[in-house]
């Protein structure tokens, strides 16, 4: 089945960026045309908004410049009545009455009979100045409990005008025209304070205060314009003006997508028809990293355990495709052949190693037993013939040929461990172990701490003699390559599993990902350790990583 055999490169380059791109596409102009609109709303409301505060303004204007001219044709006809009676046509916008005062605060005349005129009742508009017109501070009318203003106009000789009307009033009327009975809109008027005198929407209690609600600030300010807000997961257009006669804030808030049309309100719904490709495209990309991603990387990683030497990782299935079963099989019948290799080598690399081991104790034999004995000779007769010398010239040349030669001796006898370590063959790993430390440690010019965990236990004489050429060649490295300030040497002897680890805090290194780009990196020291590990059945680690040292660590399971 050739489905079964689609590459990772059909979901990762050619599935998924191209859902990716309807999605950017889709949803990118879906943002885009609800951006628009939000945009086209706010500007409709502000030019609603605009439209109503202007109306209102022009509205007080009319009734400040009707009462001016009725105080003024008051004053010339002195005849409070036929003026009154002259002027019946304003009253539809005084809904409180008109009233005409003499300079002495006397009431001359009056369109109504309540006693919203009396004196008491009206502000003092004795302090309004001559040829003026002036709009009261709100008050509640004793009558209609509503809230009401005076327009105020004093003439040259003291004759005063005053009209009532009501705001909530003036502004159904200017804001009918732009509400209907079903918006979801709101409208708030308040007074320059920022107390509630008018709402469309039912939603606070007249008088409130509003003075901090958003757009009713920016109005009181004297500024016009548009501002969003959400509220309750629904995001509202608020629009705001001034209403600069008596510095009102006229405010629309209304959620802007419940204003556009229902047929491009269905056009948002237009993304969901990419559902079932982004669903089957989900399908299949699960499908992919299953059946494809994550066997490979099983197989990675198990192809890595099998380049350290680890060939009985590479054996559990890892599934998939039938592409990387077959791979795997192929891996698989690989690394039985080079198991079989690595076999017959071993036993090449043991019959070296053993010669090499023989060769190296024949010549630590014949150093100390031939060597180092005629040095020995060599150094009484120079102490000999200290004896006999008597000018000082000689017998300074011959103390320095005799610490020439004591130094060759002991660097002799140096050598000599490290080609046989007599330690280890008499006293066993742990105490040629401890001596190598010391060693290491006037050779380093370095403190290498050794430390022994669990029960010491005598091993056969290749292992011991494998793991402490591994901790010498691993200490070999710290002096040519770490550039350490310490090192470790531990031996550990825990649950039938003894562990040598060499430690520093050098410069470190990259690890290679397998033993084979050793080579090439110029790690034949470690290499060497690799090859010693597999001859004796134990596996070695690194861990390293640039200036956070490293750790070299070889496991041997030990009955």
């Amino acid at each position: 089945m050739r489905w079964r055999g689609l590459p990772l490169q059909l979901f990762v380059f050619t599935v998924l960026p191209l859902t990716v791109l309807l999605l950017v596409i889709a949803f990118g102009s879906l943002f885009l045309h609800q951006r628009a609109m939000r945009r086209l709303v706010g500007e409709r409301d502000e030019r609603a908004t605009r439209a109503a505060a202007a109306a209102i303004a022009e509205q007080l204007n009319h009734r400040s410049a009707a009462i001016r001219s009725l105080a003024l044709r008051t004053a010339d006809t002195q005849e409070a009545e036929h003026v009154l009676a002259d002027v019946v046509v304003l009253l539809p916008d005084f809904g409180g009455g008109i009233a005409l005062f003499d300079a002495d605060g006397r009431l001359l005349d009056t369109s109504n009979e309540t006693p919203t005129w009396e004196l008491t009742a009206v502000p003092d508009f004795t302090t309004t100045p001559s040829e003026t017109t002036r709009f009261s501070d709100l008050f509640t009318d004793p009558v209609t409990g509503q809230e009401m203003i005076f327009t105020i106009a004093r003439a040259s000789d003291g004759m005063t005008a005053v009209g009532a009307f009501y705001p909530a009033a003036l502004a159904q009327e200017a804001l009918a025209d732009i509400f209907a009975s079903d918006d979801q809109a709101a409208a708030f008027l308040t007074d320059g304070n920022g107390r509630l005198l008018f709402q469309l929407g039912d939603v606070h209690e007249m008088g409130a205060d509003l003075s901090g609600y958003e757009g009713v600030t920016e109005a009181l300010r004297g500024e016009n314009g548009t501002t969003y807000s959400v509220d309750d997961g629904e995001e509202y257009v608020i629009a705001y003006s001034s209403i600069p006669p008596l510095n009102w804030a006229l405010v629309l808030k209304e959620p802007w997508r419940a204003v556009t049309d229902p047929l491009l309100r269905a056009t948002e719904l237009a993304p969901l028809v990419l559902a079932p490709v982004l669903i089957i495209a989900l399908i299949g990309l699960g499908f992919g990293i299953r059946q494809i991603v994550a066997p490979l990387q099983s197989l990675e990683k198990k192809a890595t355990a099998l380049a350290w030497g680890n060939f009985e990782a590479i054996e559990k299935p890892v599934g998939g495709i039938n592409e990387i079963q077959r791979l795997q099989t192929e891996l698989i019948h690989m690394a039985h052949k080079v198991k079989l290799a690595q076999q017959s080598l071993r036993g090449y690399l043991g019959a070296v190693t053993t010669g090499q081991e023989e060769e190296r104790r024949r010549l630590a034999r014949d150093l100390h037993d031939d060597t180092i004995q005629s040095l020995i000779a060599l150094n009484q007769r120079l102490q000999l013939a200290q004896l006999t010398v008597s000018d000082e010239q000689s017998a300074a040349q011959l103390t320095e040929m005799q610490q020439m030669t004591e130094q060759t001796i002991a660097d002799l006898r140096r050598l000599t461990r490290d080609l046989r370590p007599i330690y280890l063959e008499d006293l066993g790993l742990v105490t040629a172990l401890n001596m190598l430390a010391r060693d290491a440690s006037q050779t380093l010019q370095i403190p290498v701490d050794f430390q022994v965990t669990g029960t010491e236990k005598r091993l056969s004489p290749e292992v011991e003699l494998a793991l402490y050429r591994m901790a010498q060649e691993g200490l070999s490295n710290v002096a040519r390559h770490a550039q350490a300030n310490t090192a470790q040497l531990h031996l550990a002897f825990v649950d039938e599993t003894i562990t040598l680890t060499v430690q520093d805090d050098g410069r470190g290194f990259t690890v290679p990902e397998s033993p084979a780009e050793m080579t090439n990196n110029g790690h034949y020291g470690l290499l060497g350790i690799q090859e010693r590990a597999e001859l004796i059945g134990a596996r070695m680690t690194i861990l390293s990583a640039p200036s956070k040292g490293t750790c070299l660590t070889v496991s041997l399971p030990h009955p």
